[in-house]
């Protein structure tokens, strides 16, 4: 199998298998012609999730070229069960807790509280928070959810960044001293990316709103673009649950061994085994105290068709079935550049190449492979969103403005260990690396 993925992806790259499928002009062959491509784009792609040496537990892929979905289609399960015949495969609808993409999605709800003049990106979030929250080593730098959003805020995840219910992001900060802070960076000075700003960005929201995070989300982005799942499981239809996908690895949780040959051990949202409940405590949740409890960074279950809805929403400027969801003026804004790493790499904490630049709450991609964030091997891509790892999921959420191109990757699960499957061309791993090359020469990149 390894050697078939390795042999097709070739083909996919050197543009041999969709030259050899090009349809001659006026054949009348071009469903048919259409109708090879996809099935040499699905045996690619299978190929990858089945390579023995490195499985992955699901994979759902969605494409956009020219501004239309071009192909989507799943592999694997979202379940796997004792036997095959237990296991329950992923469909187009199987919601995946998308990780860090989760960040963008709070970003979007965020920009409609900006258009409404509920918030304003360079006010003290102490304002709102209703407490002082300042770099003790830097008092007199304001933290703005401008600096939250590009990562220059100087919070730091070394003293955690998610607590129940029963606690208040006061009280976190000052039982955390210096640990939440870079004492070295000011606020605005220095990139490193951060998932504690996203439980700030959270409450924020909802101190303004005075709507708790995950119902403030289905006001402001799911429910008016119809889509499924949310920030809170709970809450979920019978039907959401059932098709929820569980993350996997294949490693060992007392000894962190990768066993590629060996069983599939679900991480979270196994579902099947204990049905979600809502966080103890819940009850007495007081709105704006502590967002952390619904995850704005990483927590959302969605699929990647809906994904694609929203992909498709910002190409159309903002746009979803007629309904103005954004102005056009906001994704510009959200999207513009706010910090780029420097030609001495001072300003900032790459992690190996993979950041070089970032708008608000998305990263800036570079078309160029071999720097670290290149995202296809063999073509220019220059692109913005984010990407996603946890738990065994990895993801990606990347689009193209300028030709309305973009892609969306929800790995639902890695089996074997990705320090030792490194990318050849970027900071991603292999298995990555190969999906969206495979995707983007199949169902985005010139077919002639």
């Amino acid at each position: 199998m390894h050697n078939k993925m390795t042999g097709l992806l070739g083909l996919l790259l050197l543009g041999t298998t969709w030259t050899a499928l090009a349809a001659p002009p006026g054949s009348g062959t071009e469903q048919l012609v259409q109708h090879e491509r996809q099935r040499a784009l699905d045996a690619t792609l299978s190929a990858i999730v089945d390579d023995p040496a490195h499985p992955l537990a699901s994979l759902s892929v969605l494409a956009i070229r020219q501004g239309k979905v071009s192909y989507q289609q799943q592999f694997g399960y979202r379940y796997i069960g004792v036997t095959p015949a237990d296991s329950l495969p992923v469909t187009s609808a199987t919601l995946f807790r998308i990780a860090s993409i989760s960040k963008m999605m709070t970003t979007l709800g965020l920009m409609r509280l900006v258009e409404q003049g509920k918030l304003s990106l360079d006010q003290d979030v102490g304002f709102y928070l209703g407490f002082s929250l300042r770099n003790p080593h830097f008092p007199q730098q304001a933290l703005t959810l401008r600096r939250l959003l590009s990562h220059t805020s100087s919070l730091r995840d070394a003293g955690g960044y998610a607590w129940g219910p029963e606690h208040s992001l006061r009280d976190v900060f000052t039982a955390g001293g210096d640990s939440m802070w870079d004492a070295a960076a000011a606020p605005g000075s220095y990139f490193s990316y951060s998932n504690l700003n996203w439980g700030v960005i959270g409450s924020v929201m909802e101190k303004v709103t005075g709507e708790r995070f995950d119902l403030l989300m289905r006001r402001l982005l799911l429910d008016p673009m119809e889509l499924r799942g949310g920030y809170n499981p709970a809450a979920f239809t019978a039907d959401e649950v059932a098709n929820t996908a569980t993350l996997y690895r294949k490693r060992t949780v007392e000894t962190e061994v990768w066993q590629p040959q060996g069983p599939w051990l679900a991480q979270v949202d196994d579902f099947h085994a204990r049905p979600p409940a809502a966080p103890a405590s819940l009850a007495n949740y007081v709105i704006g105290s502590n967002a952390t409890v619904f995850s704005p960074t990483g927590g959302l279950r969605i699929s990647a068709a809906d994904l694609g809805k929203v992909m498709q929403m910002l190409l159309d400027d903002g746009t979803y079935q007629g309904k103005q969801l954004l102005q056009p003026a906001s994704i510009a804004l959200m999207f513009g550049r706010q910090w780029q790493l420097g030609p001495d790499a001072g300003n900032g904490d790459s992690e190996r190449g993979l950041y070089r630049a970032w708008g608000l709450g998305n990263q800036q991609f570079d078309a160029v492979t071999g720097r670290g964030n290149g995202l296809v091997e063999g073509a220019s891509f220059d692109a913005v969103g984010h990407l996603g790892e946890a738990y065994g999921l990895v993801s990606a959420f990347v689009l193209d403005f300028k030709n309305k191109n973009g892609m969306v990757m929800l790995v639902g699960g890695t089996g074997s260990d990705p320090e030792r499957y490194p990318g050849t061309y970027s900071a991603m791993g292999r298995s990555e690396e190969l999906i969206l090359t495979t995707l983007y020469h199949g169902a985005i990149g010139k077919h002639e």
